[in-house]
């Protein structure tokens, strides 16, 4: 037998033990200069340390690709482009929805399509995004029914106005608000856009002040416009509830402008389930310089705990990914730091829990005894 066939077996044999001996690798797109962002890695690098602690995958360890995308829709596309020619079995992103809605094309593209999962882009866009996208928190239309579910049950109010940012997130949760609130028996007396951080809303102010008849009001952005709008009521002595979704996050941080503001979240540190206790004491004595952990580090916890699982059991071809996560369904939820997570055939997650928050000296707690 010549030479080369007698050593082909054995060049074949090393070359699988050290494939199988490599690190899985799983990307991880964000914004990771941001506030909010940050804690997205440091939340998917706290998962792979204690999964690699108890013997990685199958005896793989886990590794990460970590990509900034900035929170910008362009470089989510260059980022989505350099994870897709990686061996990234996965990715985890990206964090807000106009970013994992440029990076979806990319992902779900070509003969070799890679999962994105995306730890918080709410915008009901993202259901249609692709067979490759998934999320682990629930859309701004959960969001804005659980706002409306709130205001008529538990604050008992009937009549109300909505501001909301004039895209796509501020849409979203505007108009499940208004169609459950108004489904409720409820009012509106005003549904009014604004654009930009610092919107001038003084005209809707001075509307509403003249007019005394909404009892609350619902702005469906962000914190700086939360704020804004705040400011305003304080000048004008309107004094009835201020309630958001999620894109208020930090509000609290405004102390006494922000006394009794009311948000939903999918995700709260308070949260009393023992796996949540166990994780935000591992974020805090990992991270202890860090706040506590939010929604996207939970939530990326979580994801690469759950691909772990899939990774384990039905072995590390992209597909085999895809494939796996679609077993992750109401008959076989995977049961994470952030709740129950169970995909429907979109990729989304439509029966995780929505939590109302209020601001109280300065912190956020839950509300009303949830």
């Amino acid at each position: 037998m010549p030479l080369l066939e007698r050593l082909l077996p054995a060049a074949l044999l090393l070359l699988a033990a050290c494939s199988s001996s490599d690190p899985i690798q799983i990307g991880i797109a964000g914004a990771f200069t941001d506030p909010i962002g940050k804690p997205m890695v440091l939340g998917a690098r706290l998962a792979v340390d204690e999964i690699n602690a108890n013997g990685g995958v199958n005896g793989r360890r886990l590794s990460l690709i970590e990509e900034n995308d900035y929170g910008d829709a362009d470089s989510a596309v260059v980022v989505a482009t350099r994870l897709y020619d990686t061996d990234a079995v996965a990715v985890i992103g990206h964090l807000y929805s106009g970013t994992t809605l440029a990076a979806a094309p990319v992902y779900n593209s070509g003969t070799n399509p890679v999962v994105a999962i995306s730890p918080s882009s709410s915008s009901p866009e993202v259901s249609a995004a692709g067979d490759y996208t998934f999320r682990v928190c629930p859309s701004d239309y959960a969001h804005g029914a659980a706002l409306a579910r709130w205001v008529r049950e538990r604050l008992g109010l009937s009549r109300g106005t909505v501001l909301y940012l004039n895209d796509q997130y501020g849409r979203g949760v505007r108009e499940r608000f208004a169609a459950e609130f108004t489904r409720r028996g409820g009012e509106l007396m005003a549904v009014a856009p604004y654009l930009g951080d610092t919107p001038d809303v003084a005209a809707y102010m001075a509307r509403m002040a003249q007019d005394g008849r909404s009892q609350f009001i619902v702005v469906a952005g962000n914190r700086s416009e939360a704020e804004e709008v705040l400011r305003q009521m304080q000048t004008r002595g309107i004094e009835v509830p201020l309630l958001g979704a999620d894109g208020l996050e930090g509000i609290e941080e405004s102390a006494e402008l922000a006394e009794g503001v009311y948000e939903t979240l999918a995700y709260l540190p308070q949260i009393a389930t023992p796996a949540n206790q166990r994780f935000v004491e591992a974020y805090r004595s990992r991270y202890p310089a860090e706040p506590l952990p939010n929604q996207p580090a939970a939530a990326s916890y979580d994801a690469i705990q759950l691909l772990a699982r899939i990774l384990a059991a039905g072995g590390v071809s992209r597909e085999a990914v895809r494939d796996g996560l679609y077993q992750v369904n109401d008959s076989a939820p995977f049961e994470g730091v952030t709740g129950r997570i169970a995909f429907d055939s979109l990729g989304d997650v439509p029966t995780r829990d929505v939590h109302v928050a209020v601001v109280r000296n300065g912190t956020l707690r839950l509300a009303g005894g949830q």
